[in-house]
């Protein structure tokens, strides 16, 4: 991040622009976030050039930012414990899902080219399978059409 005032080891706490995970965010959370300041250093050279074509005109300077290298030590205390306890608790209750067996085997690695080569040689079950799979799952159009033309012929 831009360099900050504060000395190399010490703490701040930075404003916070938003917070989020889990596929949730808050914008402008009122939570205080503490960042040790680890180093600082200078990003990488930019060149900047400055060019008019027949006059001969060539101008060229260059730009390095000042940077401070920064680790969060935690991120509104209570907060962020009681969202580790949730999320431990779901893990633990989920079961490995396992692919239909009427699946053709490899079936969730194959791209559109590789289910419209293969599909002719399949069974009515794994092609039945296999559309209950996309339509749930994947819903690639390319591969549900070929395997509603197969259903279909």
């Amino acid at each position: 991040m831009d360099r900050v005032p504060t000395e190399e080891g010490k703490t701040f706490h930075p404003e916070v622009l938003m917070i989020g995970g889990d596929g949730t965010f808050e914008l402008a959370p009122k939570v205080q976030v503490t960042a040790k300041v680890v180093g600082s250093q200078l990003g990488e050279k930019i060149r900047i050039g400055k060019y008019k074509p027949k006059t001969g005109y060539r101008r060229h300077t260059g730009f390095r930012a000042k940077l401070s290298q920064i680790e969060i030590q935690s991120i509104g205390g209570a907060r962020r414990a009681a969202t580790a306890a949730a999320k431990k608790e779901p893990e633990a209750k989920k079961e490995p899902e396992a692919a239909p067996a009427k699946l053709p085997r490899g079936y969730a690695d194959m791209t559109i080219a590789d289910i419209n080569e293969e599909v002719g040689g399949w069974s009515d079950e794994q092609v039945d399978a296999a559309l209950e799979h996309e339509r749930a799952h994947a819903k690639r159009k390319g591969a549900l059409a070929a395997l509603e033309a197969r259903k279909d012929s």
